[in-house]
């Protein structure tokens, strides 16, 4: 009487179907959500319109094709990792436990404090909506100091604001606030 041993080969998950080969293969779909964006990007920098005699040689479309190149040899090379084996580690130093489920209050949370503060950056200006932001992710995130986060939060979107206002030359919206300081 013989044994049929299994051979330590991919037969196993073939006969499985295609389903099983995604799986086993999932960061395939890293690959494709890279080769998309470097192709967005691509198009979009490959269509801009702009005039070389105003620019000069390194102009607003160098930077995008070079991110855009980047995302498609990157895409490629993992491609060809995943492919010929190739599988991702999980984090060793990751404080996550993957057994507990997902915490959507906090999730929804952030997400309606990030579009609360995207509705209120036109007409209250960066500075308010930015500290409205930043005080409302740190107490979604968890604190509760009253006392000195709303303070670090108007000092942190006020510096941010005049970084990219005033020395970077990025127009933010000042609201009506900026008449008065």
């Amino acid at each position: 009487m013989t044994t049929r041993t299994e051979l330590p080969d991919d037969r196993g998950a073939a006969a499985a179907g295609p389903r099983s080969w995604l799986r086993e293969h999932s960061e395939l779909g890293v690959c494709a959500l890279l080769l998309a964006l470097g192709v967005l990007v691509l198009t979009d920098a490959l269509t801009m319109d702009v005039d070389i005699t105003q620019r000069g040689p390194v102009g607003p479309k160098t930077v995008p094709i070079v991110v855009g190149v980047g995302l498609l040899v990157i895409a490629a090379l993992l491609a060809v990792d995943v492919l010929r084996g190739g599988r991702g580690e999980a984090e060793g130093g990751e404080d996550v436990d993957l057994s507990e489920p997902a915490d959507w209050r906090t999730v929804l949370l952030l997400s309606g404090i990030f579009l609360g503060a995207a509705a209120l950056i036109e007409p209250a200006g960066f500075p308010v909506a930015g500290a409205l932001l930043f005080w409302g992710a740190a107490f979604a995130l968890g604190s509760r100091r009253m006392d000195r986060d709303p303070l670090i939060a108007a000092v942190v979107s006020l510096i941010t604001y005049v970084v990219f206002d005033q020395l970077l030359g990025v127009p933010l919206p000042g609201g009506p606030l900026m008449g008065v300081l």
